[in-house]
């Protein structure tokens, strides 16, 4: 009898860069389109309805981030436990722990949804609302709120498809919803005269038709198959999930909190400037949209290299994921040095993108850009570190660097710092915080591949 060869997986086989390259620049392009929704939506509420409009739609932006950090958690716990249950060739386990996070996805989707509509009112005003843009940002919260769960399949289901081998798809399903919201946008805001709702509007539908079409490929899945039984949550995968997810929650939920306390320093701090709390928070706002495109380059990169790193770690390739981190490390930080140069030479040109004809705020936003970007091409190591943490299966050296750079450096550095220089404090937070958790991420890995070559791996 011939004997059957087992095939190898390309993630044990093919080259780290080209891998690298293969899952990234979907994953990335993805994400990237995922920010146009908002970087869109702020771009033609400048023109169209001026920088109320604009403070409304970054006082929303929080929302969209813990959207965001439920769909990680569900969907990167879920990747990773897949990726590692392949490695060690457990294809029963997987399969349910892919039934398991789409029941999950369901349930919190459901859920946001709940919360947002029941409480806007409490959420504008918690998330720095001035009180000449409160109506705006109530209308365009309530609008959003039914985009949420589909904003949440998107994301999730991005990270297992990921891990399925098929990044391309999802950049196609992204690409779809962007394209319908850029023409609604222009649509409903011009010709339409629908102001703040017809950009939330937008942004919905086009949700809806990404979150729709990622959902459909559930049925395409290769590598893994999700069963009706799997469907019903069991305590023990629901927490394999979890755990894992988790330091992905951590990093968007904090991400959530330093922009509702940066909305609120940038409207109580810039009222005692001489731009004024609307501009300072709009200017904040869409400075925050741009640095998501370079975010997503970074994301990119990093969660390429989860599917990568735990597969080989779970197939007891060490060299390969070691070789791994440092390919991608060294990627964030070409990336970061570019877009260090961007912010601090065209700062001025990217004001111009979503209004025109301001010298005052033109002026804030070259300001704000060179201070709070000043440290930018250290930027994306933490990232890179934390999810190769996260990849072999210890979430907790990954939720270390999260939850210093947010909640013990961001957070209070830039409620210390503005209390005693305003405006260009909580501004400064950004570049200390930067180079402190660079030395955090750098000095971490270091001592992880020390006690592999320790313990012979």
């Amino acid at each position: 009898m011939e004997e059957v060869k087992e095939i190898k997986n390309p993630l044990e086989t093919e080259p780290i860069s080209r891998l690298i390259l293969k899952y990234s620049v979907p994953t990335a392009l993805t994400l990237m389109v995922n920010y146009l929704y908002n970087i869109v939506d702020q771009m033609f509420v400048g023109q169209g309805v001026g920088i109320t409009g604009m403070a409304a739609t970054n006082v929303a932006f929080p929302l969209t981030i813990i959207a965001t950090a439920l769909g990680l958690l569900i969907g990167d716990g879920g990747a990773a436990n897949i990726s590692l249950c392949l490695g060690r060739r457990e294809q029963e386990k997987a399969d349910k722990i892919a039934g398991h996070a789409v029941t999950m996805l369901v349930l919190a989707g459901v859920a946001l949804w709940l919360v947002s509509s029941l409480f806007a009112p409490g959420l504008v005003r918690l998330l720095g609302a001035t009180e000449t843009a409160f109506q705006n940002s109530l209308t365009y919260i309530r609008t959003i709120a039914w985009g949420l769960p589909f904003l949440m399949l998107c994301t999730s289901l991005t990270a297992i498809i990921r891990a399925d081998g098929n990044p391309q798809y999802t950049m196609k399903c992204m690409m779809t919803g962007a394209v319908i919201n850029i023409v609604l946008d222009w649509l409903f805001i011009f010709p339409c005269h629908m102001g703040v709702f017809g950009a939330g509007l937008a942004t919905v539908i086009g949700q809806i038709v990404s979150g729709s079409l990622c959902f459909a490929y559930l049925r395409k899945l290769k590598t893994v198959h999700i069963h009706k039984e799997a469907l019903k949550l069991t305590g023990p995968l629901v927490g394999n999930i979890l755990s894992l997810g988790f330091p992905s929650l951590i990093t968007q939920i904090m991400t959530a909190i330093v922009q509702i306390i940066m909305n609120n320093l940038m409207r109580i701090c810039g009222a005692q400037s001489a731009y004024g709390s609307d501009i300072a928070l709009s200017v904040y706002g869409m400075m925050m949209k741009i640095y998501q495109i370079a975010h997503a380059m970074f994301v990119g990169v990093s969660s390429a290299t989860q599917p990568i790193n735990g597969y080989n770690f779970g197939a007891k390739h060490y060299d390969r994921v070691r070789k791994t981190y440092k390919t991608a490390a060294a990627i964030a930080i070409l990336i970061s040095a570019v877009w260090f140069v961007v912010y601090q030479l065209l700062p001025g040109q990217i004001a111009g993108l979503f209004v025109s004809g301001n010298p005052l705020y033109t002026e804030c936003a070259v300001h704000c850009f060179r201070i709070y970007m000043m440290a930018f091409f250290l930027y994306g190591l933490h990232m890179t570190t934390a999810s190769f943490f996260q990849g072999i299966g210890k979430p907790s050296r990954a939720l270390i660097i999260s939850v210093v750079r947010q909640a013990v450096l961001m957070i209070p550095l830039s409620l210390i710092l503005s209390g005693k220089f305003g405006l260009d404090g909580a501004l400064m937070a950004a570049p200390v915080t930067d180079t402190l958790v660079f030395i955090l991420a750098l000095g971490l890995a270091v001592s992880e591949f020390k006690q592999w070559k320790k313990n012979g791996f």
